[in-house]
């Protein structure tokens, strides 16, 4: 039974009063991603709000290994050699290398269409470019995806997104009301949006592209976002039960986030340890998911927190205002 003991004058964090502040953030956050996302859409032939991996659109990505420092100037000249030799198009990304391997200073990343068993002649073009223009590369990795996998990969992904969102919907209307579906998958799609519009901000400024993994952490933020917003929703579903005859549905909402506060906040700052070590002491190859991953959970956190129960609190006073007129 909640107690009435629990509502106060004043809280840490007072989300009514200061509703506007809070919805004036997310807008602020996600006007840029927004527009990048458009961006790519308009300029990408693909018209994918971000860029997208060879997991995906399928090709090859071939990584070279060199014990000698890179600059801009070397990679826009080997991109120049590799299409004089009929490499199309060659996407080249220099990655710091983060292995114990003190012979590799730099990861040389190398995006072409896709190469089958019988291009290996294009494979000794790529490795002859390069020996031109850096010292001693070694070719430690190669990977490729076939166009039509590609596609049914991304048609996959997105098929397990809608999925998701579509089981939290009802899930949630079956444990609460259809308001605080609406609400939660709303917060939903301001995390994901935030994930995403970021990416599409790195797609463009650093050509970050997104892979399958991506798609894995959307949908791990995704549940972490829910549930973070379901146990303050319980909470407020509880104390309305017990206290609506007394106080207003804006001081319940301030009393129940405050009282979920520290939970939320333990939480996410422990996952955010764990995720951060992994990010700057992992490989690189896991450094996007996890980039993902650390994003959404601080999206999730503040939507939890400052939007979905905002989002509740402005529904319940207009729900008011109408039984009251």
């Amino acid at each position: 039974m909640a107690n009435p003991n629990l509502i106060k004058n004043s809280y840490l964090i007072d989300v009514v009063k200061h509703r506007w502040h809070y919805l004036l953030i997310s807008i602020v956050i996600l006007i840029p991603c927004i527009f990048a996302m458009f961006y790519l859409m308009f300029t990408q032939p693909n018209h994918s709000p971000v860029k997208l991996g060879i997991d995906f659109t399928g090709g090859t990505i071939l990584q070279y290994g060199v014990n000698d420092s890179v600059t801009p100037t070397q990679i826009s000249k080997i991109r120049a050699q590799l299409e004089n030799n009929g490499i199309n198009n060659p996407i080249i990304q220099n990655i710091s290398n983060s292995s114990a391997d003190k012979n590799i200073k730099n990861i040389i990343s190398i995006k072409t269409r896709f190469m089958g068993e019988k291009n290996n002649n294009q494979i000794d073009k790529i490795t002859m470019v390069l020996a031109q223009n850096t010292q001693a590369p070694q070719l430690i990795s190669t990977t490729s995806v076939g166009p039509t996998l590609g596609k049914e990969l991304l048609k996959n992904s997105l098929a397990a997104l809608m999925l998701a969102f579509l089981g939290i919907v009802i899930y949630i209307s079956f444990r609460f009301q259809a308001d605080y579906a609406i609400i939660a998958l709303a917060s939903l799609f301001h995390d994901a949006l935030f994930v995403v519009g970021v990416f599409a901000i790195l797609g463009i400024l650093y050509n970050v592209q997104v892979d399958s993994l991506f798609i894995t952490a959307i949908l791990t933020v995704v549940g972490f976002s829910v549930h973070d917003t379901i146990v303050v929703f319980d909470r407020i579903r509880e104390n309305n039960r017990f206290l609506a005859k007394k106080y207003t549905s804006g001081e319940i909402i301030n009393a129940s986030v405050n009282q979920t506060l520290a939970r939320s906040l333990n939480t996410s700052l422990t996952t955010l340890l764990t995720l951060s070590a992994l990010y700057f002491f992992g490989g690189s190859t896991t450094k996007d998911f996890i980039l993902a991953m650390i994003l959404g959970i601080i999206a999730g956190t503040y939507s939890s927190i400052f939007f979905a129960s905002v989002l509740l609190a402005w529904d319940k006073e207009i729900k008011a205002k109408k039984a009251n007129a």
